[in-house]
């Protein structure tokens, strides 16, 4: 099965359009144009046909999942005070 193929099931899948695909994509930090994607989605005889890289593929699943869980938080954020702090087994 071909990367296009995925990307024709999930956009099936989603019930997703062009636009819902380009902003799923926008979440990963991608940009591609309608034409660009409507060439992923052609027939594979088409002469306008474009085949579906590694890097679309990655972007778009990476955002789908930015779309459905929301933003990963920043592990860098400093925790609420309490909660860097262990407790001893000895109550101590």
């Amino acid at each position: 099965m071909s990367n296009n193929d995925i990307m024709k099931k999930l956009r099936v899948a989603m019930k997703f359009t062009d636009d819902d695909i380009i902003k799923v994509l926008e979440l990963a930090n991608f940009r591609i144009t309608k034409t660009e994607l409507g060439a992923i989605f052609r027939a594979d005889d088409h002469p306008n046909f474009k085949p579906c890289g590694d890097q679309i593929l990655r972007n778009f699943l990476n955002g789908l999942i930015v779309y459905k869980r929301g933003p990963m938080p920043d592990k860098r954020a400093p925790k609420p005070e309490g909660e860097n702090k262990r407790s001893k087994p000895d109550g101590k």
